[in-house]
C-alpha cells in the first residue's frame, strides 16, 4: 500500500541565482504534527511564483521516495526528505503507477492526480547543479501534482488509498514522455489525450502538439 512518508512545507525566501535575485519556496522542512490541507495548499506552505506554482491544480506537489536513491548516487550526497521542494514525499506511488485522474484518500483529504511537475531552474539553484531541471525532464523523475477534492487534515504515515481509477491508463510517466522525449509519437499523444482529467493548459498543449503532426 502506498504511504505518506513526509509532509513538507516552506515559505518563500530571497536568494540569488546566476547573480540575479530570485524568490523561491523550494526549501521545505518536514512537519510531524497533523496539518490542514485546503483546496489551494498545505497549511504552513507558500509559493513565490503564483503563475507557475500553487493554486487549485497544483495544491500539493508529490515526489516519490524511491527516486532518492538514484539522486543520492548520482549527486554523491545524502538527501533529506523534501529535497525536491515537494509537499508530500510518498512511497509506492511513482510516475509509472500514478494515473492522471486517480482519486486517493489520504487521511482526511481526498485528492486527484492533475499533472506532472514541470521542473524549473530553481532545482538547479537548490542542488547547485547546472541544468538539474533538464536532467529531471530527461529521466522522468519529475513528481506530480494533486488537486484537492475534499479538504481536511493529514498526518505523516497516513495510508494512500485508491478510491477511483479512470478507465484510461494514462500515467504521469506517459505525459512526461510525450511532452519531453517522444514529441512526435502520434499514438502516444492520442493516448495521452484520453486523460480528460489532465490539467487544462497541459491538455491544450498536447492537443496542439498532436495537431502539428498532421
Amino acid at each position: 500500500m502506498a504511504k505518506l512518508i513526509s509532509v513538507n512545507v516552506g515559505k518563500p525566501v530571497e536568494t540569488t541565482y546566476k547573480g540575479k535575485p530570485i524568490s523561491t519556496a523550494i526549501y521545505k522542512q518536514p512537519v510531524r504534527e497533523s496539518v490542514y490541507v485546503s483546496h489551494v495548499q498545505v497549511e504552513g506552505d507558500g509559493q513565490a511564483d503564483l503563475v507557475h506554482h500553487g493554486g487549485s491544480e497544483k495544491a500539493i506537489c508529490v515526489y516519490p521516495i524511491e527516486h532518492y536513491e538514484y539522486w543520492e548516487k548520482n549527486l554523491g550526497r545524502e538527501l533529506e526528505v523534501g529535497a525536491f521542494g515537494e509537499n508530500f514525499t510518498v512511497s509506492g506511488l511513482d510516475e509509472k503507477e500514478a494515473r492522471i485522474g486517480d482519486i486517493y484518500q489520504i487521511g482526511g483529504i481526498k485528492v486527484q492526480v492533475s499533472l506532472p511537475r514541470q521542473p524549473c531552474f530553481k532545482l538547479a539553484k537548490k542542488f547547485e547543479v547546472e541544468n538539474m531541471h533538464l536532467f529531471v525532464m530527461e529521466n522522468g523523475y519529475s513528481g506530480y501534482y494533486l488537486r484537492v477534492l475534499e479538504e481536511g487534515h493529514v498526518t505523516v504515515q497516513d495510508d494512500i488509498i485508491l478510491e477511483h481509477r479512470p478507465d484510461h491508463d494514462v500515467t504521469v510517466a506517459l505525459i512526461n514522455r510525450v511532452t519531453y522525449k517522444d514529441r512526435t509519437d502520434r499514438e502516444g499523444l492520442e493516448k495521452a489525450l484520453l486523460a480528460k482529467e489532465l490539467n487544462e493548459s497541459w491538455y491544450d498543449k498536447l492537443s496542439k502538439q498532436l495537431s502539428a503532426l498532421n
